[in-house]
């Protein structure tokens, strides 16, 4: 008997590869008794029946599991709503990476009978709350799963800030920016800046400069629970932007402050009992392979 009575459904609309798998996910599941719900934005290409719609800062609360369809982006846009919401995450691959959306189309049928039977690992994955602030006043806030970036907004052109660590003073760095990465968020841009990988479970997050005009200036492994705060020099001329997940976009002005932390609620997010990040990373990174692309 499964422990899932309702699922909801999510996808990345305009996809004919995820609007495919979206449409068979909802006869699996209604075939094996299970209410379905899926979110509004891909509502209009499942011709749902009234009362199996629901917008996505409520569909982790009306069901017992919900499943994102896409590639990790989807996943990642998904997490931020979902993780209030207390709801187990379980991914479906139809992107290109897949570090998060480790259930292959090849495998649906197979893997969610698993799931909806129980057996399954589960992981919290924490999230970056990110405020932008002006003397007392907040002027705005986002929050990230993967990383929360400070960039100077424009090609070749460098900025100076100055980074707190438990509001202890750390440096002055030049440089185009900085990646404030969790462990989720490192095999992602934080990696191709130069920062480490790190294991998902790890209580922690890596500061990662971006060309910084220094040969001394490193990625910084610092606790999960840090309180950064980040003072934007006020003689700096343009005025940075700093982007949570890569999918907002926040603009602000030298002498304002950014202050980031780990948010209280946590992704519950599924994956099928053979799950391995070390399989996950020699597949998606090339780790081992061969010149004729045996492993």
């Amino acid at each position: 008997m499964t422990q899932f009575r309702s699922v909801g459904l999510m996808g990345r609309v305009g996809s004919a590869a995820v609007l495919e798998t979206l449409v068979h996910l909802r006869e699996l599941l209604r075939a094996r008794g299970l209410r379905v719900v899926v979110e509004r934005e891909v509502a209009e290409h499942l011709d749902p029946a009234p009362g199996e719609v629901l917008g996505r800062e409520d569909i982790g609360r009306d069901t017992d599991l919900v499943i994102v369809v896409g590639g990790d982006g989807s996943l990642l846009g998904a997490a931020r709503s979902l993780a209030p919401q207390n709801a187990p995450v379980l991914g479906v691959n139809r992107g290109r990476l897949g570090f998060l959306t480790d259930i292959s189309p090849q495998q649906l049928e197979a893997q969610l009978d698993e799931v909806l039977a129980g057996r399954y690992l589960i992981e919290s994955r924490f999230l970056l709350d990110v405020a932008v602030t002006r003397g007392d006043e907040v002027l705005a806030r986002g929050d990230a799963l993967n990383d929360v970036v400070l960039n100077s907004g424009i090609s070749a052109r460098m900025i100076e800030f100055e980074l707190y660590i438990e509001e202890q003073f750390v440096y002055t760095q030049r440089s185009d920016g900085l990646i404030i990465s969790t462990p989720t968020g490192s095999t992602a841009y934080s990696l191709s800046g130069g920062g480490p990988i790190m294991h998902p479970g790890l209580d922690a997050m890596v500061l990662v400069p971006m060309f910084p005009h220094t040969l001394g200036s490193r990625p910084l492994v610092i606790h999960g629970s840090s309180s950064i705060r980040i003072v934007i020099n006020e003689y700096n001329e343009l005025h940075p932007t700093i982007s949570c997940d890569g999918q907002l976009n926040i603009t602000a002005s030298p002498g304002d402050m950014i202050h980031v932390h780990k948010k209280p609620e946590h992704l519950r997010l599924l994956h099928p009992l053979d799950h391995n990040f070390y399989d996950i990373c020699r597949a998606k990174l090339g780790w081992g392979s061969r010149p004729d692309g045996d492993e």
